[in-house]
This record gives structure tokens, sequence and C-alpha cells, in this order.
């Protein structure tokens, strides 16, 4: 018996540890052409050198809603999302597609404000908002918070979707090659300011940026919708400020990820911070300071004791 269970040991110290001990980690992200997924990745870098035994994996969504619902049904260890798309599955909202509410969602951080941005060709006659009647546009991918919030823009301004001549939810970058080619009037998406596909549509020079009035915005009624301003010449061509609204950007975790792991990815990320800045500029506006305000749903522990840590929270 003495040597079998010598023999045993021997198996067990060269098998090394067991699978199960590994942790998987997915970051659900964007299309592979949005800055979220830029972030995953960047993300999944800091992530594999930090956090020793993890695995992690990065996920290429439609964004915003699908993302919650990946992590709602538990497909998921951290997402993106816009902050009016996770109060909307908090609160259940049907119109929204969440029902019923999304309870499992936990938020990580409060990362830097996304900007509603919607770019016509010159071509198409498009100025205002009401001038989008009648045209062809893109409204990005369905169920995308950029969607949701084209539709609250359009209801708070007098119209709806189904008034448009035709409307698609094409991808990102494919929607603003259409405006460049003739083949849309506009397309709209939500992001940082910077945006590859916004800045090579509006260099062409035949192409504007269309505004979003501060008082249209105030109509939408939500806490989470904000008048913002694009900068003059945030784009090549862009010769004065445009009006818009932002909405905050979250990383959001669920119930069932444990707090140890949370923890981790939240220090990891802030420990790190340098390198999501040189992915995309965009994240110069994170600030751990502030990471935890705002929160739409209830902060996760693991999370939450990196701020008290910190002393961001008391």
């Amino acid at each position: 018996m003495r040597p079998f269970l010598i023999a045993l040991g021997l198996l067990v110290v060269l098998a090394g540890p067991s699978d199960a001990d590994e942790t998987m980690i997915t970051i659900l992200t964007s299309t592979p052409s949005g800055i979220w997924h830029s972030y995953g990745v960047t993300l999944s870098s800091i992530y594999d050198k930090a956090m020793p035994g993890a695995n992690v994996t990065v996920q290429a969504t439609a964004a915003s809603v699908e993302n919650l619902r990946l992590l709602e049904a538990g497909d998921g260890e951290l997402g993106f999302t816009n902050g009016d798309a996770l109060a909307d599955a908090w609160a259940g909202n049907k119109e929204a597609g969440f029902d019923p509410p999304f309870r499992k969602l936990r938020t990580v951080a409060n990362l830097y404000p996304q900007f509603l941005q919607i770019a016509a060709s010159d071509r198409s006659g498009i100025r205002t908002l009401a001038d989008l009647k009648g045209k062809h546009v893109s409204l990005g991918p369905e169920g995308s918070a950029t969607a949701l919030e084209a539709a609250a823009i359009f209801k708070a301004d007098g119209f709806t979707a189904s008034d448009l001549k035709d409307f698609v939810h094409e991808p990102f970058a494919p929607s603003f090659r259409m405006v460049g080619d003739g083949a849309l009037d506009a397309a709209v998406t939500s992001g940082g300011l910077g945006i590859g596909t916004v800045q090579h549509i509006l260099a062409s020079g035949q192409s504007k940026l269309i505004p979003i009035p501060a008082e249209v915005v105030a109509k939408v009624g939500s806490p989470v919708y904000v008048p913002a301003t694009i900068p003059a010449h945030t784009y090549d061509g862009q010769a004065a400020d445009v009006p818009t609204l932002s909405v905050p950007t979250f990383l959001v975790t669920r119930e069932g990820v444990s707090d140890d792991v949370v923890y981790q990815m939240t220090k990891s990320l802030f420990d790190h911070l340098d390198q999501l800045v040189q992915t995309h500029p965009a994240a110069k506006d994170i600030d751990a300071k502030k990471a935890a305000t705002g929160q739409p749903v209830p902060l996760h522990p693991g999370a939450e004791r990196y701020y008290r840590e910190a002393g961001i929270i008391k």
C-alpha cells in the first residue's frame, strides 16, 4: 500500500494545480473597431501580468446592451456599458429591452464620458436633428447604447426613427464609410472624443457633425444625459464647438464574481491606467477619485474594498 501512496503523491505533484483553480475572466467589449474592444485588449494584457493564474479572454460584442445581458446570464466577468443602458437594465425598462430588471449587475468603476456624435454628408443637406427626418441613417448596432441614445434624442426633438426615410443598424465603422461613399446620409455613434471613424469622415471635408441642443438633452429627463460640447478642432475640419450630450461609461461585473478577483481587477486597472491612456486618449478622463461616484447600480464589494483602501470611500 505504501509504494502505491507514494506513487500517487508523485502524480499529484507532477500534475500541478487543478484547472478548477484557474480564474476565468471574459471581458465583454464592443465591435472590433470600437474603443472598448481596444481597451479590453489592453486590460487583458494588464490582467495576464498582474493576476497570475487568470485566464483572460476578450469578447467582441454589440456593446452595452449585449454586454449587460451576457453579464446577467453569467456569461462574462467584466463588461463595458454606457450609463443609460445600465440604469435601464437595473430598472427593468421594457422599451430598452430589459425585462425583468437585471439585479445581478454590480459596478466596478465610473470611467469617462461618452459623447453622442452624429455625422452627416454635406450632400444630404442635413444641418439639424430635424433634418434627419426623411433621410437614410445608421443608428449603430441594434441594441447598442448608441441606438438607445439616438432614439431618446429623436423623441425629445419630436420625432422617432420611423420618421426617417430608412434606418439601419450597421456596425459603426461601415456606417461612417457608407456616409462617405454616399450610401447613407448620416451615421450615429457614441464614444470618447477622437474616434477614428469620425476623424476619417470629417477629414474628407465633405461631412459635418450635427449639433444636439442642450434644451433637447434636457427634455430627455434622464440624470445620466448631460449637455456637453465637442470642442472646436477635436476633429480635422471641425472649426467650431458642437453641442451634444454625454453619458458616463462604466465597467460592470456581476454577483458571483469573487470579491478578491474584482478587487484585483479594480486595483490593476488603476495601477496601470497609463496603458489605457496610451490605447486611446479618452482614458485621460478616468479618475480613481471619481470612479465610485454616480453609480446607477450597487458597487461590487471587491471594488468597494479597493476604493476604501485607497481612501476614496470613507
